[in-house]
């Protein structure tokens, strides 16, 4: 007989570890409703018509697709068999035979199923319109330590606003989830697209601007001279990218680096991209680059809101994230003690519904992945102990009629909100405090022909093992004191 396996990339969770996921869970689902999100869920199979070409043509390799029911290869009609797949469509490669075998695809991420229910719900819907959802995704990636090829994601997006507020309270949201997991070794990175265009334009406009931004999103991974080789191949001049890596370069705090960054940008004869609200067309001395402004406005929405921890947040003009949607603001976080990619990312999308038939609706939102908040949690020893089971007290007897005259007790415990069980067949004591030992229960009431006939139970505490004895009638009461 085959041994049993899952599929690679795929993995299993014990009760200890789902408890652990739910504390991650429970901490990111008070987050978003505090916030004011409301849940929402979408199906796990999308229309591959839907998920296509929206994550660049490494994400459409990356989609996993289902194949169609029934016999897919062939059409069956009045006794006639027809191929569906032609030696032609196989000979013009899989673009030609995919549509022909599979309609249907896993979904990728949250943020695509959700720009899809806001324009098939649009009529419905009260904008701003703000949702979180939590459930799995899948990528037919390479499987590696805080990679896999099922996991899940916790959105928070809001469409039908261009407020930057938004874009300060997702800053807010990363770091409360973060400082109440216990993190708090982390760098929330923000950049803006509005920023990477800018510098494109500080190079004299040479070369591909979507290969500048592909090599500087790799800066972090293959560092200055892996990106330098890259841009080399790519025509990049030499004095161009030296002065790529000056701007990319610039020191300071938050606001000191978007000075700096403004003066290079002076200095280039970058022409201004956009005008102040306040301003009218011809007032050209209210001209502005519009990513260093809504950076710095972000900034002062933080301060208002009383956001402590800017040594946490890094304006990073090297983060390029996101290339094929983002069009503002753009984030990411990361766990600095421990060796892990990001943990979240999200940005400012301008026209994410547009392919659903509704242009024009700015989006913003941002995501944490739980299996790398799991890792990192893991790694620096974060969860507080969890037993493989919620049972917090575990009813012990040695007879079928002790077992009986228990159950009154058991009944009270769980009408008062604490987990018990009763061990299902009578045996030895020993057997009993092993199985309560090894699931992690931390009292274990013995109910003996002594004790029955006292009318008390004698609580053991099995971390400390120390007893104490209660009347029947006040166990309840002195475990929920």
């Amino acid at each position: 007989m085959e041994k049993p396996s899952i599929p690679q990339g795929t993995r299993d969770f014990g009760p200890a570890q789902v408890a652990r996921r739910q504390h991650i869970f429970n901490v990111i689902r008070r987050t978003f409703e505090t916030f004011g999100y409301a849940p929402l869920e979408t199906p796990t199979l999308e229309n591959l018509s839907v998920l296509t070409g929206k994550y660049g043509d490494e994400g459409d390799q990356l989609l996993f697709k289902v194949l169609n029911s029934g016999n897919f290869l062939v059409k069956e009609r009045r006794g006639e068999i027809t191929p569906l797949v032609t030696a032609d469509d196989l000979d013009a490669g899989h673009k030609a035979v995919l549509p022909k075998i599979a309609e249907k695809g896993l979904r990728y991420d949250l943020t695509v199923p959700f720009a899809r229910y806001v324009a098939m719900n649009r009529g419905t819907l009260t904008f701003p319109f703000k949702r979180y959802q939590m459930q799995p995704v899948w990528r037919a990636d390479k499987p590696q330590r805080g990679r896999y090829r099922e996991f899940y994601q916790c959105d928070a997006d809001v469409v039908g606003t261009n407020s930057l507020l938004c874009e300060a309270e997702i800053v807010l949201m990363m770091a409360q989830v973060l400082n109440g997991l216990g993190l708090d070794d982390f760098t929330i990175k923000i950049n803006h697209r509005g920023v990477l265009r800018n510098i494109y334009q500080a190079l004299g406009g040479e070369g591909k601007e979507a290969d500048l931004f592909v090599a500087i999103d790799k800066l972090d991974k293959i560092g200055r001279d892996g990106v330098t080789r890259e841009l080399l191949e790519k025509g990049f001049s030499a004095p161009t990218i030296d002065t790529l890596f000056a701007l990319l370069g610039v020191e300071g705090d938050y606001a000191e680096k978007l000075e700096r960054l403004l003066a290079g940008f002076v200095t280039a004869g970058v022409e201004p991209d956009g005008l102040r609200p306040t301003a009218t067309t011809d007032d050209e001395e209210s001209a502005y680059y519009r990513g260093l402004n809504e950076l710095a406005e972000v900034r002062d929405l933080l301060v208002a809101s009383g956001f402590k921890q800017f040594d946490r947040l890094e304006f990073d003009p090297t983060l390029a994230r996101g290339l094929s949607y983002y069009t503002g603001c753009i984030f990411e976080v990361k766990i600095n003690n421990v060796a892990m990619g990001s943990v979240s990312g999200g940005g400012r999308y301008d026209n994410l519904t547009g392919s659903f038939g509704l242009p024009g609706v700015s989006g913003v939102g941002f995501s944490f992945g739980v299996d790398r908040l799991y890792d990192c949690l893991e790694t620096l020893n974060l969860f507080t102990e969890t037993g493989e089971t919620p049972t917090r007290v575990l009813l012990t007897h040695f007879s079928a009629e002790a077992g009986r005259a228990a159950l009154p007790l058991l009944a009270e415990l769980r009408a008062a909100g604490i987990p018990a069980e009763l061990y299902p067949d009578a045996g030895k004591l020993q057997k009993q405090f092993k199985y309560a030992d090894a699931k992690g229960i931390p009292l274990v009431l013995v109910l003996g022909p002594e004790e029955l006939a006292a009318g008390v139970a004698k609580i053991k505490i099995m971390k400390t093992g120390e007893e104490k004895t209660l009347a029947l009638s006040e166990v309840v009461a002195g475990l929920t004191a």
